[in-house]
């Protein structure tokens, strides 16, 4: 159950990545194009030891999981961040340069849950070839890295012209890969024990604080509202 999570959420993973990719320049998907495929070729001697049985124990080991879920929550953040500022820009008229530099460089920003999924790939590659040179299938596992995100990035680009929906996409992609990795990375256990008390106090308190919000909201939506009609 575990290890289709994990696979649900590498898949994820990727087809964020190449969506992503569609709003860089075409120097900017070869660059990363570049980097990946020599992160793929280059990381062959850490990859030959490792096995399934080892792949297994740190999907097993909760203390690891809950670690990577901080990794996983900060890179699903900034594309998430990315994607409300992206919708800024296409929106917006007038920019303020603070504003266009942050999209800038959240656009060039990959993402780091990339990289252990190459990793992955590569683990893979070299279980499901026996009796190959290890260098060989992980130079030729780059080769297929480093040609399969331009075309893939251009076949996306190609059947959503659509900036709107790619965008709408990576969004939710990204909220799916924060929903899966909850459960893969508790991996049955809860953070806290539960209780079966009610605490009014704090009930109470939540009460109070939600009215007072929901009250300030709409008193400055209806300011808003009236300032819009007067003008």
């Amino acid at each position: 159950m575990m290890q289709t999570v994990v696979f649900i959420i590498m898949i994820l993973v990727c087809l964020s990545f190449l969506f992503k990719q569609t709003y860089q320049k075409w120097y900017a998907v070869f660059a990363t194009s570049v980097v990946a495929a020599l992160f793929t070729g280059c990381t062959w001697t850490y990859a030959i030891e490792q096995s399934k049985y080892q792949i297994a124990v740190w999907l097993s080991d909760t203390d690891l999981m809950l670690d990577t879920a901080v990794i996983i929550t900060l890179d699903v953040f900034i594309q998430i961040a990315f994607c409300m500022l992206a919708a800024h820009v296409q929106n917006a008229g007038v920019l303020k340069k603070r504003v266009l530099w942050t999209y800038r460089i959240l656009r060039w920003f990959p993402g780091v849950l990339i990289f252990p999924v190459l990793f992955c790939l590569l683990v893979y590659a070299i279980f499901a070839l026996p009796g190959y040179s290890f260098q060989v299938v992980a130079w030729a596992t780059a080769v297929l890295v480093g040609m399969g995100i331009p075309v893939a990035t251009c076949f996306i680009k190609w059947s959503l012209p659509e900036k709107e929906i790619r965008l709408e996409f990576i969004f939710l992609t990204n909220i799916s890969i924060a929903l899966l990795s909850i459960i893969a990375t508790v991996n049955g256990r809860t953070a806290v024990d539960g209780i079966t008390e009610i605490e009014w106090s704090a009930l109470a308190g939540l009460l109070v604080l939600l009215f007072i919000g929901v009250t300030a909201g709409l008193t400055i939506y209806r300011m808003k509202i009236k300032k819009i009609t007067i003008k």
